[in-house]
């Protein structure tokens, strides 16, 4: 059965699929009768706290032993991701869950696979005291930046405080909140770009609504705005094997029976790019990842050819970074 808390998040999944349409820059209106809506274009940021939080995004001296740094699971040339199925932290100590994508994670309403917390600036911390990923303290990683001449003297120049721990974590989540990925094929389709799609990724789109998956995938983020019990239809732990703690999503942080295997709906924006899929890294392809949908989500099956133009309309939500098409990132990267 649905929990409680998944059956509140999918009626308000549908209530979303019917509202008015958003107001994109410029004044342009995108389709009022879509659940889903393209990412804005503009961002109004800090140029200077960008610029910080990107240096520190990228800055080893967050762990312990000064050999990863956010970078080191959420690769902005490969999807935002690490492409392992548990990341590894310092030591080599392996992790309990897949790195979800650090790219329009601003946009989601909760962060981590659990939702334990509500904000990027609260998730910037996690890690840096998880002891299997940085491992680290903010005394031993302030004590470590304190030494840094140059970044001392930006911190003072953007905080009153100066160099302080809620100050790295505003620098991190300020240059976060940067990683929105606009323009995707699908985006110009919804303002008003017909030939953006083909018909197979059209008619993809129109299958991926008339079988249900748009009910916790839908919205700005094509996911990100509810929790969801894995397993609504079938016992996929059960037939899975070999649970782990990590299994029990928001029962981890609630303590609450209704929350057992309820876990954040991830984001399916720039899908195609971040295998292997779900909190476990179960699925090593999004054909893999559609037909588990269908089977322990949705309770239906369907025909290859449905899931195939299903997986061809995904493929069109890969949006852009700096301009470039992210999918074109990857490949340059991987060269």
């Amino acid at each position: 059965m649905r929990s409680n808390t998944s059956l509140r998040n999918f009626t308000g999944a549908l209530l979303l699929c019917a509202s008015a349409a958003a107001v994109l820059p410029g004044g342009a209106a995108a389709q009022s009768d879509e659940p889903i809506k393209p990412i804005p274009t503009e961002l109004k940021l800090d140029p200077k706290k960008v610029a910080l939080g990107e240096k520190l995004f990228n800055d080893k001296r967050l762990s312990r032993d000064n050999t990863l740094s956010c970078a080191s699971c959420h690769n902005l040339s490969a999807g935002g991701i690490d492409g392992m199925a548990s990341s590894v932290g310092i030591g080599g100590a392996k992790g309990p869950i897949n790195a979800p994508t650090v790219f329009n994670s601003a946009l989601n309403f909760r962060q981590f696979w659990d939702g334990r917390v509500n904000s990027l600036e609260e998730q910037a911390a996690g890690p840096i005291h998880d002891p299997k990923e940085m491992g680290s303290s903010w005394v031993e990683v302030l004590s470590k930046l304190s030494q840094d001449a140059a970044l001392v003297a930006q911190f003072k120049e953007l905080y009153p405080d100066g160099l302080q721990s809620k100050n790295v974590q505003d620098g991190i989540s300020t240059f976060e909140r940067t990683l929105v990925t606009p323009n995707a094929r699908f985006d110009k389709y919804l303002r008003g770009d017909k030939n953006a799609i083909s018909s197979d990724e059209l008619k993809g789109y129109e299958l991926f609504k008339k079988y249900g998956c748009v009910a916790c995938h839908q919205g700005v983020a094509v996911g990100g705005n509810m929790f969801q019990t894995f397993g609504v239809m079938g016992d996929y732990f059960a037939q899975r094997g070999n649970p782990t703690a990590a299994d029990m999503g928001r029962y981890n942080v609630t303590k609450n029976e209704a929350d057992k295997h309820v876990f954040k709906v991830p984001s399916l924006r720039n899908v195609a790019l971040t295998a292997p899929y779900f909190h476990d890294g179960s699925a090593k392809t999004l054909n893999d990842a559609v037909a588990v949908m269908f089977k322990y989500q949705l309770g239906r099956t369907a025909s290859q050819q449905d899931k195939d133009q299903i997986v061809m309309f995904l493929r069109t939500l890969t949006g852009e970074y700096k301009g470039q098409p992210l999918d074109r990132i990857q490949r340059t990267a991987a060269k």
